[in-house]
């Protein structure tokens, strides 16, 4: 079967975080999207320079403590005085000052749950092969390097975005492919 080529990426290495976000931020005001940055650490002012939303975990938790704070609740209902009623010491048998430590546990345990599995929805992950993982370059990314990936439209000359990227620091400029057999 023939490779077909599905979409490209213009791979640039900048020597220092901070030229990798100053590159960002320009690429970002010359209009090119989808971008994304790799480095060993987290880069300040990174997810300012690639233009990225406010974060939605704070409202994943907020959701995820809700809905574990409901259940407690409800289950606790249930459980005490409809299922197997019992009447202990006098206590009543709708007794919520009893239930905040379930309750209050079931919430942080839901809240865990949605950020755990709402960042894991969020990133994309797992996200096992990408084509920029190819590049022999890349391998820096995870120790000492500092990449920025421009996706390229099928069919386009990348010829003046690595141009831009050489003209705004970058150490090393190299085209990455992604096939499909």
């Amino acid at each position: 079967m023939e490779a077909t080529v599905l979409d490209s990426w213009v791979l640039a290495e900048f020597s220092t975080p901070d030229a990798l976000v100053t590159a960002t931020r320009q690429m970002r005001e010359k209009g090119f999207e989808g971008m994304d940055t790799y480095s060993p650490y987290p880069l300040h002012g990174g997810s300012e320079a690639l233009g990225l939303p406010p974060s939605r975990v704070p409202f994943i938790a907020l959701c995820g403590g809700l809905t574990g704070v409901a259940t407690a609740l409800a289950m606790q209902t249930w459980m005490n005085t409809i299922d197997y009623p019992l009447n202990i010491g006098g206590r009543p048998l709708l007794s919520l000052p009893a239930w905040v430590p379930i309750t209050f546990e079931l919430g942080v345990l839901f809240a865990a749950f949605g950020i755990f599995f709402g960042l894991l929805g969020l990133s994309r992950l797992p996200q096992p092969y990408h084509p920029v993982f190819e590049s022999e370059e890349f391998r820096t990314a995870s120790t000492h390097g500092y990449w920025l990936s421009v996706p390229q439209a099928t069919g386009t000359d990348a010829a003046p975005v690595m141009d831009q990227l050489k003209a705004l620091g970058a150490t090393q400029v190299t085209l990455v492919t992604g096939e499909k057999e």
